[in-house]
């Protein structure tokens, strides 16, 4: 039997949230350079003054790299846990005045009206995997009404292999990096099984995903990055 989603327990947990802050560092070793690329692939110039919203945000990493990017830009970060806002407030403390927090629950849906009508750009990192399938395809219908012509919306996250031999070899490549890989995922402690569990439950194939950014008209639609399981896609309004 499948187990219950446990997303709200686990990102509301004040442990779990403890460990994603002390996780930061390897977090940007292994993540950075794609938060960075996300940066360059809008369409800003440096100086440019522009708002932008980061949905499920977490403690901001891909804000932070967009802030760093633009120093003229201003964040809208959201996010339905308040141990992870408040995680966040802390490593988003150099950006002072240039971003706020913004509790929303993107499963629940109903948008707060603390986020303006309309935004330069939306940006997801790491959290649309979360959301089971007919969340994700009608949440970037929602992106693109948020959008302002031209604006684009870029997504950072693991996808699933719908092929069991590329899927294999993601998780080969992916022990001769990392050599310990293969012993966590055999010997998982009862908290990190569940962790794993509702990480890769709504997990879903790339092209399925990119369908329902066609369906909700975006285009310039393509795969921006890619590294094994994990890629980076967008479409402009």
């Amino acid at each position: 039997m499948e187990q219950a989603d446990t997303n709200a327990a686990i990102w509301k947990s004040d442990h779990i949230v403890s460990t994603w802050a002390a996780e930061a560092a390897a977090r940007q070793r292994n993540h950075g350079a794609q938060w960075q690329l996300m940066a360059l692939l809008l369409p800003f110039a440096e100086q440019d003054a522009f708002t932008f919203l980061d949905l499920g945000a977490g403690t901001g990493n891909a804000s932070q790299a967009i802030l760093d990017r633009y120093p003229a830009a201003t964040a809208i970060l959201t996010d339905f846990s308040a141990e992870m806002m408040g995680a966040g407030e802390l490593e988003m403390r150099r950006f002072a005045g240039r971003y706020s927090y913004v509790e929303f629950d993107m499963l629940a849906g109903g948008w707060p009206a603390a986020i303006p009508a309309t935004v330069d750009a939306v940006v997801t990192s790491l959290c649309v995997h979360h959301l089971p399938d007919a969340r994700k395809e009608s949440l970037f219908t929602e992106i693109r009404e948020r959008l302002v012509p031209g604006g684009w919306y870029l997504n950072y996250d693991p996808v699933l292999a719908d092929d069991p031999v590329v899927a294999a070899a993601w998780e080969r490549a992916t022990d001769r990096v990392d050599p310990d890989a293969a012993r966590k995922r055999h010997h998982r402690t009862p908290e990190e099984l569940a962790r794993y569990a509702n990480h890769v439950r709504y997990m879903m194939p790339l092209e399925q995903q990119l369908s329902y950014l066609r369906a909700a008209g975006f285009q310039g639609i393509d795969v921006y990055y890619k590294r094994l399981d994990y890629v980076i896609y967008a479409g402009q309004r």
